[in-house]
């Protein structure tokens, strides 16, 4: 049937609606438009959606198109323009040149609160999205062990979680009243060996701890069993809420202890220490945000009560026994490494440390000694801008040069051969060389010195990387990362490596401490790539230090509080 002429229709001309949904134009059906819901989708049940499409003049004419509704014909038959292809290209807005520098994982919240950093916590699902896939083997035990905490009568059931977790030890009866025996073998077989960088050595988390709970009370084990269900919520959720649970049961149960036998009487329990270090490890993985100061605070109280009481006896201030004087160092350790960023002043002062002990302890990843320098340097760094003098600038040179020098002599010995413990050791001596030039001389990263540190540092992480084995370097991993120059990340030209780039070598290593660790990474991530963001956008605009702040003052302090780098 031939087409009917306009003029001869009866009725209104039914047009095309601008504003059709997506389904109506793709049956090509007109829509009414209605909101929230055409009538068409609404009889059929249809999502009624619209689909945005930017469309560009310029596009359109340089391939002879009418565009929009400027077409060639109309029906009052008047003369349309014709298009053709335009003769010269127009610039519309000068093309910034992107350089491979160029950090451009940022948004609005960048440049609202430059000096806040927010942490995603769903980042873990980018940092260990391998091991959680479906089909593996750790997978399929995380929903085995879920089935089977509804059922008791088959807790003598062993299951096996990377490497086999046995049933509940029967030397502790208080986890046969839990409910949650998985959680303490969890805590044995997946926390304990992620605390030690060493493979043939058993971590002091175990060594140490483990005799206590033969006579341990039952909050002890809740304080474990929070941690071990904190760690593994990571990768089932569902261990979240078990987690909070033993948390807040332990938190209750030390309150009333506190109350009602006292802070003295506490302060000489060592298994007091020892649960407070299992609530400072919950929080550090959990967010890593003020709490586990909360804890590190506590403990230094307690331990100062202690010393005070024995000073009083006259009885020497050195704990006794093996798992105080754990305590102590592990409290001390976390809180030297983690000031080493914010710069705050150190509560644990260099009597912790024995300034002539150098072998390597198992869980620091160094020795005593360099500890000991670590914390004379950030008290050095804290003072630093209060010389005006010539004579205190000279004394503060120094002793500077002092500290330098007893780094370069620094012998970090072991008392077993461990080739992997050595390579750690190491990378925290040449971290702590580049940590000592950037907050006390006032290096950057365009210093030829701190770039063969970082050079350096980021080779044994490399070297680290392809061993498979990331424990106890967030520290040098964190340093090396805050002072990689912008402008120069190709790292080992020379070198047929996998990766150059120093950024790339940086993440990947986050991403493989991620699963090999129980420090918090999501949190040292989120640091490393807001100061990387600081710095692209320095480069660019040309910023330079004020009120005679070093690079380490101005760039790394004022995003990094209360982080755990032990």
């Amino acid at each position: 049937m031939p087409r009917r002429k306009a003029a001869d229709r009866t009725g209104p001309v039914k047009t095309r609606s601008r504003d059709g949904c997506k389904e109506c134009r793709a049956s090509r059906v007109r829509c009414d438009t209605k909101k929230p819901l055409c009538t068409r989708c609404q009889e059929k049940g249809f999502p009624c959606t619209k689909n945005l499409v930017l469309k560009w003049e310029s596009e359109f004419i340089s391939r002879g198109v009418a565009f929009g509704r400027a077409g060639v014909w109309n029906k009052t038959g008047a003369n349309q323009p014709t298009y053709g292809s335009l003769s010269e290209t127009h610039e519309w807005c000068p093309v910034p040149t992107i350089s491979p520098w160029g950090f451009i994982n940022s948004g609005v919240s960048t440049f609202a609160h430059p000096d806040e950093v927010n942490v995603d916590f769903d980042e873990w699902n980018a940092l260990i999205s391998v091991t959680q896939c479906s089909n593996s083997p750790s997978s399929r035990n995380h929903q085995i062990w879920s089935w089977l905490q509804n059922f008791s009568h088959l807790s003598g059931v062993s299951m096996n979680f990377n490497t086999s977790l046995p049933p509940s030890l029967a030397l502790f009866p208080e986890l046969s009243k839990s409910g949650h025996g998985e959680l303490f073998d969890y805590y044995l077989q997946q926390v304990c060996p992620r605390t030690t960088a060493s493979s043939t050595l058993s971590s002091p988390f175990v060594s140490v701890i483990l005799p206590l709970c033969l006579s341990a009370s039952p909050t002890l084990f809740k304080a474990i069993q929070a941690l071990g269900a904190c760690h593994w919520s990571r990768l089932n959720p569902s261990y979240s809420a078990i987690g909070l649970r033993y948390k807040s049961e332990t938190l209750r149960d030390l309150r009333q202890r506190l109350s009602s036998e006292g802070s003295l009487t506490c302060s000489m329990d060592p298994e007091v220490l020892v649960i407070m270090i299992m609530l400072c490890l919950y929080e550090i993985v959990d967010k890593c945000d003020q709490q586990w100061i909360i804890h590190l605070k506590g403990a230094n109280d307690l331990i100062q009560l202690r010393r005070k009481q024995q000073m009083t006896l006259l009885q020497s201030t050195a704990p006794s026994d093996p798992v105080t004087s754990f305590a102590e160092q592990f409290f001390a350790f976390q809180d030297v490494m983690g000031r080493t960023a914010c710069a705050k002043e150190v509560l644990f002062g260099t009597d912790y440390w024995k300034p002539d002990e150098h072998n390597i302890d198992l869980w620091m990843g160094c020795s005593p000694e360099l500890v000991s320098i670590l914390a004379k340097i950030t008290d050095m760094s804290r003072t630093r801008r209060q010389h005006t003098s010539d004579a205190d600038k000279a004394s503060f040179s120094l002793r500077a040069a002092s500290l330098e020098r007893q780094l370069e002599n620094l012998v970090q010995e072991m008392g077993k051969a461990d080739e992997i413990l050595g390579l750690v050791a190491d990378a925290k001596r040449l971290a702590a060389m580049l940590y000592l030039h950037c907050s006390l001389y006032g290096a950057g990263p365009a210093t030829p010195l701190v770039k063969t540190y970082v050079r350096q540092i980021l080779r044994l992480i490399s070297d680290l990387l392809g061993r498979k084995s990331l424990v106890n370097v967030t520290w040098p991993v964190f340093v090396a990362a805050v002072e990689l120059d912008p402008s120069d990340d190709e790292l080992f030209p020379e070198s047929e490596m996998e990766s150059k780039s120093g950024r790339a070598i940086v993440l990947r290593s986050l991403a493989t401490m991620a699963d090999s660790t129980i420090s918090n990474i999501a949190r040292t991530r989120a640091v490393i790539t807001k100061l990387w963001q600081t710095r692209d956008s320095d480069l660019i605009k040309g910023s330079v230090l004020q009120n005679q702040c070093n690079d380490w003052e101005w760039h790394v302090v004022p995003i990094s509080n209360a982080m755990s780098l032990a």
